[in-house]
């Protein structure tokens, strides 16, 4: 079994910032590309930031320059700095990673989610 857990979510008001973590635990040979989606109510899940094993990111670019996304691969756990938010950052974010486990066979895993109001 593989599990992945967010935390870090919350309220925070416009300009300010939070960092989201999650981490892998269970059957993990290694952890391949991770990445951090968000849905806003009513609308689509969007990839928000994407890190590949070895480090190379992409964004969306409604968040460019404002979050970093980044992975400590020895505890398998990525990272979402959010700097400068904005009231359409409202969502819940989840984490995704594609999975190699110990049976050599790559899958995709998603976390529970992690609610961002950002509001005043």
């Amino acid at each position: 079994q593989v599990q992945l857990v967010e935390s870090g979510g919350g309220l925070v008001q416009p300009g300010g910032s939070l960092r989201l973590s999650c981490r892998g635990s269970g059957s993990i040979f290694r952890i391949n590309a991770m990445g951090w989606y968000r849905q806003a109510p009513g609308k689509q899940r969007e990839l928000v930031a994407h890190i590949t094993s070895g480090g190379s990111t992409n964004y969306a670019d409604s968040v460019k320059g404002r979050f970093t996304i980044s992975r400590d691969n020895a505890e398998n756990t990525v990272y979402l700095q959010m700097n400068s938010l904005k009231p359409e950052d409202t969502a819940v974010y989840y984490c995704n990673a594609a999975i190699l486990t110990f049976n050599k066979y790559e899958y995709a895993y998603w976390g529970q989610g992690t609610q961002v109001t950002v509001s005043s």
